[in-house]
């Protein structure tokens, strides 16, 4: 997941840990070797357009609205088709409204038209005030949320570890942020929803209190469940 600063200053590029206090919750509750919580790649403003979501200052996210209306604006100057200019008419009056293009409203069919004219309150943007820039990683768990991302764990042994999936993933899916062969080979997911884990005070409990789940490759991940993948390699 790429996320882009708009307007922000003091937060370092690169790879940043998303600090979700659930991680730290399961970490207590099951012994591994180390805790690796879930990462996202914080890049500047020149790359807002290829990112998976914007966080940005007050000021910076107005900056994002006055360009987008620029360019809406400059479209329909350009007398398109008559639906392609009721569209644009729409997303303008939204963007002087001070909402985003997000907020408009779009059918499926009209956001594919839109994507043609990058415009970049389309994607997910997250105001950041001081105390938010401050404690940046924990911020960045509000963000993958509001972006449509949660996690899933894999717990025990090398590593107790959270990993970032698109909101909707199939536990077949899930199992490629690991690695593409558990896609490929997919039998089963085990599954531990995490208030069962938290409830019964660890993997180990959850297992004897019957709470572990087997799911087939249609089901639906549930934020920050744990699982177990069984495959063919």
């Amino acid at each position: 997941m790429k996320i882009a600063l708009v307007g922000i200053t003091g937060v370092p590029l690169g790879k940043h840990s998303v600090k979700d206090p659930r991680m730290d919750q399961a970490d207590k509750l099951v012994e591994a070797d180390k805790k690796v919580y879930a990462h996202v790649d914080v890049v500047g403003e020149g790359e807002a357009l290829t990112a998976d979501a914007i966080v940005a200052s007050a000021e910076g996210r107005l900056e994002l609205i006055i360009r987008d209306l620029e360019l809406a604006e400059t479209r329909i100057e350009r007398n398109p088709p008559e639906t392609e200019k009721t569209l644009f008419q729409r997303i303008k009056a939204c963007l002087e409204a001070d909402q985003v293009v997000s907020k408009v409203g779009l059918t499926p069919a009209e956001s594919q038209a839109v994507d043609a004219h990058a415009f970049f309150t389309t994607k997910p943007i997250v105001v950041a005030d001081a105390p938010d820039v401050a404690k940046f990683d924990s911020f960045l768990a509000r963000v993958v949320g509001e972006a449509g991302y949660i996690s899933f764990l894999t717990v025990g042994g090398p590593e107790n570890r959270a990993w970032l999936i698109r909101n909707g993933s199939t536990a077949p899916e899930a199992g490629a942020a690991i690695h593409t062969d558990i896609h490929k080979g997919f039998i089963r997911a085990e599954i531990i929803g995490f208030a069962d884990f938290l409830a019964a005070g660890g993997e180990t409990q959850a297992r004897r209190a019957n709470k572990l789940r087997i799911e087939t490759k249609s089901y639906v991940m549930q934020d920050y469940d744990l699982v177990n993948f069984r495959f063919n390699k």
